[in-house]
């Protein structure tokens, strides 16, 4: 498989999201260079690290020691550290930023922090899912209907990729590929989603 440059840069620990899965990621979630991004479960920081090369800012939580450091120095090597923040703190506790544009979760357990990243959101801002497991994808999609995400704007696809042996002799299909990684899920939040919000507050006072 071929990376690119600034992923062949790094060094991989965890298991990683690869760039078919990246690509998409990045095209669906319209991520830009003024979007605020939260990333969750950074691992060996491959995600994180594309959103940053793309995107104004990226904090990616990590509660995990080992793999924080080596999100960082994969960040520095992919030459993203000014705009790529490794935060050692458990999402499932909690998402301290807000009005972020885009979340992105690469967790066993991304179902348990859906309500968070509904509250971190802004109006009109997107969840991302990545989930190896089908059963996965379907705790994800309950939770995010039950934190507000309107099921019409739920998204799940996968992406499939399949490398050629191009040669003189004759072009054909590589005799191994690869095929399923994970789900993609991604949810947007309604755009009046923040009229109710403040309507809700109104009334508590």
């Amino acid at each position: 498989m071929h990376f690119p440059e600034i992923l062949r840069k790094c060094k991989r620990g965890p298991q990683v999201i690869l760039p078919k899965d990246i690509g998409v990621i990045l095209a669906f979630s319209g991520v830009g260079k003024n979007s605020l991004v939260v990333d969750a479960g950074a691992g060996s920081g491959w995600l994180a690290i594309s959103l940053a090369n793309v995107a104004k800012k990226v904090v990616s939580y990590e509660w995990r020691e080992e793999f924080a450091e080596l999100a960082e120095k994969n960040a520095k090597r992919a030459g993203v550290s000014e705009t790529l923040t490794i935060k050692r703190a458990n999402v499932l506790d909690g998402i301290e930023e807000k009005e972020i544009d885009l979340i992105t979760f690469d967790l066993a357990d991304s179902d348990k922090a859906v309500a968070h990243a509904f509250s971190s959101l802004r109006a009109g801002g997107m969840l991302f899912g990545y989930m190896p497991h089908v059963e996965q994808a379907r705790r994800f999609f309950e939770a995010c209907t039950a934190a507000g995400f309107p099921e019409s704007d739920i998204h799940m696809t996968e992406c499939m990729m399949r490398d050629y042996l191009v040669r003189a002799a004759g072009v054909r299909p590589e005799n191994t590929g690869l095929t399923h990684t994970a789900y993609l899920v991604f949810a947007t939040k309604p755009a009046q989603a923040r009229e109710t919000a403040k309507k809700a507050e109104k009334k508590e006072e």
